[in-house]
């Protein structure tokens, strides 16, 4: 089989797939590669030295532009998005497998933001929050209430931009855990039942660890979508940024490779991210193959 000739399609498919990677990967590569450039280096080729400069400037700090707090706050958003979304999207999966009156509504609903354009929700979710902070004000000079007189908004990271956020985290992971369980063999828990286990023991020593390596998948789902997004954070995140929000306001003003510093950074970031949880679907199904096969 391996001895036979190939033929010109085989070739021309494989010129096709390597200008696809290419195409996929080139502009990350490129940014990689300059932003290891000498101290008078620029934003184009070619190189001009091979240093670490912009990275240590970067690490002192971008201009009047707080980089590591914006890095810090997008981080933390990402992680919580991403706790909030393995949550949700496991006990939701759990609900949708049993059935429920409205269920189909409830799925029309939540996969719906899938469809609105991204600035569109974001734009939706700040004008509910500006009405909330428009009702609060009203509320505070008709009671006079010194506690709602001292408001000054309810949009903020862990408000509105986390429930951006969710918009485009959470659909995935339900669909991710649709497919899951709909794979999943009931034998296991009815095995656990009769050997009486309670349903949050079975759940917890059955359920979870068997879905363990793609409640890890939804995980990185979520992470990723929300340490990028950017489109959705624009008109709800109130008056601190996120970091890709700094880095669109950088590239009107930076002329210097030290954005592409940042922008490997944060490649670097979401590379950890993926490493991360591929090592540990690849550990959890070690251990499980080292426990061999559930007996029922």
């Amino acid at each position: 089989m391996s001895g036979r000739p190939r033929n010109l399609s085989f070739y021309v498919l494989a010129v096709f797939f390597a200008l696809f990677v290419l195409f996929l990967y080139g502009p990350t590569l490129t940014i990689l590669v300059l932003s290891f450039q000498g101290p008078q280096g620029g934003l184009t080729f070619p190189l001009n030295g091979v240093s670490t400069h912009w990275f240590s400037r970067l690490w002192a700090g971008v201009g009047v532009v707080d980089i590591w707090a914006a890095f810090g706050r997008s981080l933390r958003l990402g992680l919580v998005a991403m706790a909030l979304t393995v949550l949700l999207a496991f006990f939701a999966g759990l609900a949708f497998r049993k059935g429920f009156r409205g269920s189909n509504l409830l799925f029309t609903l939540a996969v719906a933001s899938l469809i609105v354009p991204s600035i569109v929700v974001s734009l939706g979710i700040g004008l509910e929050f500006r009405l909330i902070d428009d009702g609060i004000k009203a509320l505070a000079a008709a009671t006079g209430w010194t506690i709602l007189q001292d408001h000054g908004t309810a949009m903020g990271l862990y408000t509105s931009a986390l429930g951006a956020h969710l918009t485009w985290t959470l659909p995935f992971g339900l669909l991710i855990m649709f497919a899951v369980f709909n794979r999943f063999d009931p034998a296991y828990e009815e095995a656990a039942r009769d050997l009486g286990a309670t349903g949050a023991q079975t759940l917890a020593h059955v359920v979870v660890p068997i879905l363990a390596p793609s409640l890890v998948g939804v995980a990185l789902f979520g992470f990723t979508l929300s340490f990028d997004e950017l489109a959705r954070t624009s008109q709800a995140i109130g008056g601190r940024n996120t970091l890709p929000l700094e880095l669109q306001g950088l590239t009107t003003t930076v002329t210097t490779p030290e954005i592409y510093a940042l922008g490997t950074l944060t490649t670097a970031v979401s590379a950890v991210v993926i490493a991360s949880a591929l090592f540990t679907v690849l550990w959890l199904q070690r251990r499980r193959a080292r426990r061999g096969p559930l007996k029922l």
